[in-house]
Formats: C-alpha cells, sequence, structure tokens
C-alpha cells in the first residue's frame, strides 16, 4: 500500500460505501475505498430492485450498482480490493490495517455491510455449496426442475421464493411463525404463485444427506413438536443478515447483535469515525438508506476534516 496518507479510507463498497465515496471524491477528499469482494455488496445478489426511487419497473440490482460506480469514478474516487483486519485510533490519523499492510487515514468510514446468517442446524456447514445455499440469485439456475426450500418469512425469503419459482418445480416456504413478516404486496404474489407451498410454524433442525450432497431435512413442527424428513434437492436459508464489525469489537461500541452503535450523524465513539449502511444500529435496512447514511457519513467526515485544521 501507499505511504500516503488519505483523507477519507472507506471500508466496504456497497451501497453507503460507494455513496460515500462519491461525496468525498466530490469534495476533492483524497479517498480510498477498500473493498473485500465485488462493489455492490448484496445488491449484487438482487434480481430486482422495485423500491429504490427513480426507476419505475424497477431494475435489476447488478445494474444499479454499476451506475453507481460509473458516478464514482466520474469523480476519480480510488478503490482496491483487500481485507480490513483492524483499526488503530492514532488521534489526528487512523492506522488502518489492509492484508497485513497499514494504511493511513484522517478520518474512516465504516460501511463493511452485513453477512448472511446461519440456521446453525446440524449439517448446514456441511452441505454448503452441495444443496444448501445463502444466496437465490446466485445458484437458482443449478436447481432447474427441482425440489427446493428456502426458509424465512421476510422480504427477502419472498422475494428470494418467487425467484426461484423461475427455476424450481417446487419452493417451499418455512417460516416459524404462522404468517409472514414480508410487505403485502410480497405476500401476495407468493400466495399466488401456484409453486409455493408454505409450511407455517416450521423449523429445520438437520440437513442430511451423502457424499453425493444434501438430500433431504429434518423438519419440526414447533405447535405439535413433531418431526419429520422433507426430501429435498436444495435449501436456501433467508433469515436475516450479521453485522460484519467483528473486526472492530475492541474498537468501537457495538450492540448485543454486533452493529456498530452511532448518533443520528453516523458518529461512532472514535472521533473522525463514522459507519454508514447496514453494519450500524438503525430500524430500517434498505438501498435508499443505506445510500442516506453514506452521505450523512461522507458530509460529516468532510465536516471533521475541516474543523481539524
Amino acid at each position: 500500500m501507499s505511504p500516503t496518507i488519505y483523507d477519507v479510507l472507506i471500508i466496504g463498497g456497497g451501497p453507503a460505501g460507494l455513496t460515500a465515496g462519491l461525496y468525498t471524491s466530490r469534495a476533492k477528499l483524497k479517498t480510498l475505498l477498500v473493498e473485500r469482494m465485488i462493489l455492490g455488496g448484496q445488491v449484487m445478489t438482487t434480481t430486482k430492485v422495485e423500491n429504490y426511487p427513480g426507476f419505475p419497473g424497477g431494475i435489476d440490482g447488478p445494474d444499479l450498482m454499476m451506475r453507481f460506480q460509473e458516478h464514482c469514478q466520474e469523480f476519480g474516487l480510488e478503490v482496491v480490493t483487500g481485507e480490513v483486519q483492524g483499526l488503530v485510533d492514532r488521534g489526528e490519523t487512523k492506522a488502518v490495517t489492509v492484508d497485513g499492510e497499514e494504511v493511513l487515514a484522517r478520518a474512516v468510514i465504516i460501511t463493511s455491510g452485513a453477512e448472511p446468517a446461519k440456521l446453525g442446524v446440524p449439517g448446514e456447514q456441511q452441505f454448503v455449496g452441495r444443496g444448501v445455499s445463502y444466496c437465490a440469485t446466485c445458484d437458482g439456475a443449478f436447481f432447474r426442475n427441482a425440489t427446493i426450500a428456502i426458509v424465512g418469512g421476510g422480504d427477502t425469503a419472498a422475494e428470494e421464493a418467487l425467484f426461484l419459482t423461475r427455476f424450481a418445480s417446487k419452493v417451499y416456504l418455512i417460516h416459524r411463525r404462522d404468517q409472514l413478516r414480508a410487505t403485502k404486496i410480497l405476500q401476495e404474489r407468493v400466495f399466488a404463485n401456484d409453486k409455493v407451498e408454505p409450511l407455517w410454524n416450521s423449523q429445520v433442525e438437520q440437513v442430511e444427506g451423502d457424499n453425493s450432497g444434501m438430500k433431504s431435512i429434518l423438519l419440526k413442527d414447533r405447535v405439535t413438536g413433531a418431526t419429520r424428513s422433507l426430501e429435498l434437492e436444495g435449501l436456501f436459508v433467508a433469515i436475516g443478515v450479521i453485522p460484519k464489525a467483528h473486526f472492530l469489537a475492541e474498537v468501537l461500541e457495538l450492540d448485543a447483535d454486533g452493529h456498530i452503535l452511532t448518533d443520528a450523524e453516523c458518529r461512532t465513539s472514535i472521533p473522525g469515525v463514522f459507519a454508514a449502511g447496514d453494519v450500524r444500529k438503525k430500524i430500517l435496512k434498505q438501498i435508499a438508506t443505506a445510500v442516506g447514511d453514506g452521505a450523512v457519513a461522507a458530509i460529516m467526515a468532510e465536516k471533521y476534516l475541516m474543523d481539524q485544521e
């Protein structure tokens, strides 16, 4: 890494990080964005975004994120691929460890996002990539004319259940409760689709299979306590996300679930360090709110730097 001291270093390249990068680069602040995998975050696995303003009829997630990237490039945002392993507050500068090397910045914006939550049942980890998946848009096409299931009851589970009907012959929607938490319009679409069968008050107890991959799941009825085996070729998990802030647990104040605690202006417990998007504790996690967070964090970082001069 360059010995350059950046004005702003952004950790994460999802909607919040790219928005922050757009704002800081446009403000002529020397900015480096570090992304561990691919720019765009979880939106890159979304088939259609219908609730982001300005795109009547919806837009595919990857297409939307490509527009974000192109916009950032117009203002010269510097982007590198790497994994951030730690952060040290040195007062006027912050030392960020990226792939074992130290990078210095006057301000840091954390937009590392979140990752899919796991069921935590026997067999789940064993069959990841061999029947178990956390991304319907990534892996759905592998299950043409198959019988599969998806676990969850929110918007993501409903959206992915509908997406999976493009390929699978049957999609079970497994939910712990007796009704979905998804928005009304998504519920209507799910119930109107003949390929989707809800399994209410149910939870997965175990994923079963052999050397060729998963074959079935052990399903428990939460009302009666009865268990049964359900033959499946694929199991998709959409039960929420876990914030990716574990590498900051000893540095910043986090809540019990691992979200970074901030004030309304995205300031963390360290002056000059801000958090935006799904990694911070907030009520709603959407592209629109991530973009708003990114903008706020960038403006507050700019103000912080001006106050230091």
